[in-house]
């Protein structure tokens, strides 16, 4: 069976909706309009967490609804609910049609649909027993705290989720997928003297839980999650203040563009949300700090800093 079969017995079959009648309104409701789809999503959700030796939460639920979207120009029509019904649906209708009311569209293409399958249709909540899940939070506890004795604390949590979705768009094209989603957490805390420093490590996937709960897989979370830990507990304070700062060509601008550069722009500054509108006002424009320096090409040869946006050097006025 298909996902499209799939969502189709669970949206329309399960709850009593006639799929052409449901075609019908959203064709309708989106005539004229530029884009739009309807959104139909049904999910399944829990979460265990492990803390200080024992269970400490555990969630289990289920969310299902449609959200309903029309698109005119640059308006857009928006409408919601939690319930799967015709009645729901328009209602939602009559809401989105105000949008694109007298405007005279044409819709968009469809998606390109594929036939890749990037994941498995596993619903990994019922793929291991309540008691197994617990089971391995307390084995993942128990190993954690054996690795070193300055361990005070341990913090586990696995989280599962199944999710369907069906897109039907105003022509009456359909798309389906059906994505499952689960995670493994660990981290732990350690402490020396009087200080005491955290380390943490995840992993997931769109898949069972069946890849992570294998020794191999989340042992290795847990040294992870240990190992930056000890390194934060070996660390030193950064020495505050002024400091020359070497970087490279190529991916370093990055560095100044995002620290800098934005900071340099005309909204920030119209707005006075930047470190230098002031200097804007004053007639003062800002000048390349002292700390700014040349940087070394791949061939060795000096290459003076970029006058981009992306690598300009610190400002001050």
């Amino acid at each position: 069976m298909t996902d499209l079969a799939k969502s189709d017995a669970l949206f329309f079959e399960r709850a009593g909706m006639d799929r052409d009648r449901i075609t019908g309104i959203v064709g309708d409701a989106l005539t004229g309009a530029d884009d739009g789809e309807l959104f139909l999503e049904y999910r399944q959700s829990e979460s265990l967490s492990f803390d200080d030796g024992r269970l400490r939460n555990a969630s289990f639920d289920t969310t299902q609804g449609f959200g309903l979207r029309a698109i005119a120009g640059e308006a857009v029509g928006y409408a919601h609910a939690s319930e799967l019904s015709e009645a729901a649906i328009k209602r939602a209708a009559e809401t989105v049609q105000a949008v694109h009311s007298g405007h005279g569209g044409i819709a968009a293409e469809a998606p390109s649909a594929t036939n890749q399958a990037l994941y498995t249709e596993i619903n990994p909540l019922g793929e291991m027993s309540f008691e197994a899940k617990v089971a391995l939070l307390e084995e993942i506890d128990a190993y954690a705290r054996a690795k070193d004795p300055r361990i005070k604390q341990v913090s586990a949590s696995i989280a599962g989720e199944w999710q369907m979705v069906q897109i039907l768009r105003a022509d009456g094209n359909r798309l389906a997928d059906i994505r499952p989603l689960v995670r493994l957490n660990v981290s732990v805390v350690v402490a020396e003297g009087d200080r005491m420093e955290a380390g943490g490590q995840g992993t997931g996937g769109r898949t069972g839980y069946a890849a992570y709960v294998t020794p191999e897989a989340w042992q290795s979370q847990v040294d992870e999650a240990l190992r930056q830990a000890l390194v934060n507990l070996d660390s030193v304070a950064t020495p505050a203040g002024e400091m020359p700062v070497v970087l490279g060509p190529g991916w370093p601008g990055i560095l100044l563009h995002e620290a800098i550069g934005h900071g340099l722009e005309g909204d920030f500054n119209r707005k006075k949300t930047s470190a230098f509108p002031d200097c804007w006002a004053s007639g003062s424009r800002p000048r390349a700090s002292p700390s700014s320096m040349t940087a070394q090409s791949p061939t060795g040869a000096d290459r003076s800093p970029s006058t981009t946006k992306a690598h300009r050097p610190a400002a001050r006025c």
